[in-house]
């Protein structure tokens, strides 16, 4: 437990000021958490991240998360982040034709999805931060406090379990005291900020639903794969907390279905 709380504290130092200061600083510690993410899912399978496609991978997972018009100013207007992520997808999917297919397009697939789960995430995280320091506060507050919800409703009511073979502790009742948390939260803070978006009350707190939700399968998202590979954290970068993935698999998902909701 002491060690859980020192690591929190001494993660929170760094990335406080980090936050709040944006631009730069929060690109590219994005890019390095992307990086972290994509290391960790190569380790979890029993991949060399130091390889081509480890390599690749990680590369893939930046050039999505830092802004094309500030890192990458020699694409063309009509061109962006994407098309060069997708440019490490097409030398992975290449080297099937190099190895005369001993490496084979299901083994490529592998490292293009960890690009794509670590890099979008992380690159929603950069665009919310860029619509304002209380964007970004309020989307981390609806997961802190569907996790807390979730996790003290559940203790003390749960019966009923959500989906015992990915996740054998969570229950239903934890999962709906997470949403109402993540309400009761959104309240306070729209209150506060009621020009945080261009939507009104009730239809932030009926994307709040969704956020909660989302978050919460997020995790299961992220607990199905550490099953599959038979271990119980992502990583150990955080001692006591686990990997970086354990800490932001629900805002993997947050974040990206609060863009495509048009919330920032």
């Amino acid at each position: 437990m002491r060690q859980r709380v020192i690591t929190a504290v001494v993660a929170l130092a760094i990335f406080l000021p980090i936050l709040y200061v944006g631009g730069v600083a929060i690109e590219l510690a994005a890019a390095a958490l992307a990086g972290v993410g994509v290391y960790e899912l190569f380790r979890m399978k029993g991949l060399a991240i130091l390889s081509f496609e480890g390599v690749l991978s990680i590369l893939g997972a930046i050039f999505l998360v830092l802004p094309a018009e500030r890192w990458f100013p020699f694409l063309s207007d009509t061109s962006g982040n994407f098309l060069l992520f997708y440019l490490t997808v097409m030398i992975i999917l290449g080297f099937s034709v190099v190895s005369k297919n001993t490496y084979t397009i299901d083994e490529a697939g592998f490292p293009v999805i960890a690009s794509l789960y670590a890099g979008v995430g992380f690159q929603n995280l950069v665009i919310a931060r860029s619509e304002g320091l209380a964007m970004i506060i309020f989307a981390f507050f609806i997961v802190w406090a569907t996790d807390i919800g979730a996790y003290m409703v559940g203790r003390k009511f749960g019966q009923r379990k959500l989906w015992p073979e990915i996740s054998p502790n969570k229950t239903i009742e934890g999962a709906l005291g997470g949403i109402a948390s993540a309400l009761a939260v959104a309240v306070i803070f729209l209150i506060v900020q009621p020009n945080l978006t261009q939507y009104n009350l009730v239809t932030m707190l009926l994307f709040t639903i969704v956020f909660s939700v989302v978050g919460q399968f997020g995790d299961l998202v992220e607990s199905a794969i550490k099953r599959h590979f038979d271990v119980k954290d992502s990583g150990n970068i955080l001692p006591g907390h686990g990997g970086i993935l354990d800490r932001f698999d629900s805002m993997l998902f947050v974040f990206p279905m609060m863009h495509l909701l048009g919330v920032f």
